[in-house]
C-alpha cells in the first residue's frame, strides 16, 4: 500500500504553525510560570522557588494601584455592556429583518465604528463629555466608548443567525393566535438563544479587558486594563504577572461556562426532535 509522502511544504508550514502558537500562547504561559515565583522571585527567568506567595500578596494593601476597586469597576462595566449590548443587538436584528428608510446608512454606520482607530472613538467622546460640562466616567462615558466596539460585533452575529432563521415557524405560531411579543418568547428567542449567548460573551470578554476605547472616557477611576497599564511602569514584584494569571483564568472560565450553557441548549433542542 503506497503511503502519502510528506514534502517538503509540510514541514514549512508545520514549523510556521509551531512559531504561531508559541507567539501567540508562549507570552501568557511566560506571565502564568513566573507568578509562581517564590517570595524572593523577580520578573525575570530563572524561577526563585515555587509558591503561592504573590498570589496572596495580590490581595493585600498595594504600594501602588488599587487592583480591588479596578476589578470591580471592570467587572460591573463589562456587565452593563453586556446587557445593552444583546438588547440592542437583537433588537436591531430584529428590525433589519424588514427593509426600512436608512437601514443600509445606518448599518453602515454602525460598522464604521470598527474602522475608525479606537484611540480616535476615545478622544472623540472625552472632548464631547467636556464640551457639554460632563466629567468623564467609567459608567457614562467609557460605557458608551465600549458599546462601539462591541455592538458592530453583536449585529453581525445576529445578521449570520437570522440568515439561517426560518420564518415559517414564526408564522405558524401567529396563526394558531399568539400575538407578536409571545411568538418572539416562545418560538424566536429559544432557537436564537446561542447566539444570544454568543452576544453576551462577545461583550463581557470585548468590554472586560478593553484599553484604547478607555483611555480617555473612564475619567478618574482606572478599570482593570488600565490600572495594569499604569502600574507597569511602578510594580517590580511578580504581584502584576499573579494579576494577569487570575484574569486569564476568570476569562476561560467565562468562556467554558458559555460553550457549555450552549453545548446544554444544543442537546435539549435535539431530544425534543
Amino acid at each position: 500500500m503506497n503511503r502519502d509522502r510528506r514534502g517538503p511544504s509540510f514541514y514549512i508550514l508545520a514549523g510556521l504553525f509551531a512559531a504561531f502558537v508559541l507567539f501567540l500562547y508562549g507570552p501568557i504561559a511566560t506571565i502564568v510560570i513566573l507568578s509562581f515565583q517564590g517570595p524572593r522571585g523577580g520578573l525575570t527567568f530563572p524561577m526563585n522557588g515555587f509558591s503561592f506567595h504573590w498570589f496572596h500578596a495580590l490581595f493585600q494593601a498595594q504600594m501602588v494601584g488599587n487592583f480591588g476597586d479596578a476589578i470591580t469597576r471592570s467587572l460591573i462595566l463589562a456587565v452593563m455592556v453586556m446587557a445593552a449590548n444583546v438588547v440592542i443587538s437583537v433588537a436591531a436584528g430584529m428590525a433589519f429583518r424588514r427593509r426600512f428608510t436608512g437601514s443600509t446608512v445606518l448599518f453602515y454606520l454602525v460598522i464604521a465604528s470598527l474602522i475608525v482607530p479606537s484611540i480616535l472613538v476615545s478622544l472623540g467622546i472625552g472632548l464631547f463629555f467636556s464640551q457639554v460640562g460632563l466629567d468623564p466616567a467609567w459608567y457614562s462615558s467609557a460605557f458608551g466608548a465600549q458599546l462601539t466596539w462591541t455592538m458592530p460585533f453583536g449585529l453581525l452575529i445576529m445578521f449570520a443567525v437570522f440568515n439561517r432563521f426560518n420564518k415559517s415557524w414564526e408564522e405558524a405560531a401567529r396563526d394558531l393566535g399568539a400575538s407578536p411579543w409571545r411568538s418572539f418568547r416562545e418560538v424566536v428567542l429559544p432557537i436564537i438563544l446561542p447566539g444570544v449567548i454568543g452576544i453576551a460573551l462577545f461583550g463581557f470578554s470585548l468590554s472586560y479587558d478593553e484599553y484604547p476605547r478607555t483611555m480617555m472616557t473612564a475619567g478618574d477611576s482606572n478599570t482593570l486594563p488600565l490600572e495594569i497599564f499604569a502600574m507597569t511602569a511602578n510594580v517590580t514584584t511578580p504581584v502584576i504577572y499573579a494579576l494577569g494569571t487570575l484574569t486569564t483564568a476568570f476569562s476561560a472560565v467565562v468562556i467554558m461556562v458559555a460553550m457549555t450553557t450552549m453545548s446544554i441548549i444544543r442537546r435539549r433542542r435535539l431530544a425534543k426532535l
